[in-house]
């Protein structure tokens, strides 16, 4: 869990916290390394603080916490986070009885900032596409592969940890939809184009067999070596991509998914819709690419409208 152990009862109450978080919350590994790592500084900060229990953190501790962390320049968005952790952890001890109330009821979390990585204008993902259309077309299974990764992470605007867990059988080419098992297990169905569709065939019609060995099973994308592709790989074979735009500020795979997001917003197409294709379980995620359209409209309307 931590590589310091924390005395007790603290250390039981991250052991309890953490089973609750995979069991009861389904949290990715991700989520739950975070949110722990939260718990444990927040501890730390009250046990030099004479803390000895749980019950001994109360609200003022948990501002100067969050406070000497502001001050130091620590970004909103951790900032928001650790309070959704310390409300998260606090809501539970209570449910378990080892608080008698919830300091966190009146604490105000930190608003994020509406910043995203960088989004690829279409004319930039249409150059990815055509530079990977072309590394496919001599025939080599990674590069065939590659191709078919990233028209399905923008197609179908996955997070890189969704495209990895893909089977064979989450296709339906006839009604060209993906079923994805996202955040908290939750499963949805996207669509995907004719331009995903064709990639997949591509890679799906001989170059996934070339790859295949005796337990490969039925992962939809696989290594070199047979194996289920990882995300360390989908990230590499992104960044490499990203490197040969050279004019983008783009960095992750995750700027694909937010490529998606806006150019639907600026295609027409409706919020609600857009919220159901990532699968965010709240509009209000969903809105910050609604900020990231207009701003690309007023920098459109500065730099060609003469009286802007």
């Amino acid at each position: 869990m931590t590589e310091t152990e924390l005395p007790e009862p603290f250390a039981g109450v991250l052991a309890g916290f953490e089973r609750y978080l995979l069991a009861e919350r389904a949290r990715s590994v991700h989520t739950v390394r975070a949110y722990l790592a939260d718990a444990e500084a927040l501890i730390y900060f009250a046990l030099a603080d004479g803390a000895r229990s749980l019950t001994d953190i109360d609200l003022a501790t948990i501002r100067q916490w969050l406070g000497e962390q502001s001050v130091a320049g620590l970004a909103r968005s951790t900032l928001a986070r650790r309070s959704a952790t310390v409300r998260t952890l606090m809501a539970w001890a209570l449910r378990e009885g080892l608080i008698q109330e919830n300091p966190t009821l009146r604490l105000k979390a930190p608003k994020r900032q509406k910043t995203l990585p960088g989004v690829l204008h279409q004319e930039q993902m249409q150059r990815l596409i055509s530079t990977l259309e072309a590394d496919a077309s001599g025939g080599d299974p990674l590069a065939v592969r590659d191709q078919a990764m990233i028209e399905l992470l923008y197609a179908a605007g996955l997070r890189v940890g969704e495209l990895v867990a893909l089977d064979l059988d989450d296709l339906d080419f006839e009604r060209r939809t993906v079923r994805v098992l996202g955040k908290g297990n939750k499963e949805r169905t996207v669509p995907f184009g004719k331009p995903a569709a064709g990639a997949l065939q591509h890679w799906l019609n001989g170059s996934r067999m070339a790859l295949y060995r005796q337990g490969s099973g039925a992962a939809l994308f696989l290594g070199a070596r047979g194996g289920r592709v990882d995300q360390r790989q989908v990230r590499s074979v992104v960044g490499r991509g990203f490197e040969v735009l050279g004019d983008t500020s783009a960095t992750s795979p995750h700027a694909l998914r937010h490529s998606t997001a806006t150019h639907l917003l600026d295609g027409g197409a409706d919020l609600r819709a857009v919220q159901e294709i990532l699968g965010h379980s709240s509009l209000a995620t969903t809105q910050i690419y609604t900020h990231v359209s207009v701003d690309r409209l007023r920098a459109s309307y500065r730099q060609a409208h003469p009286r802007a």
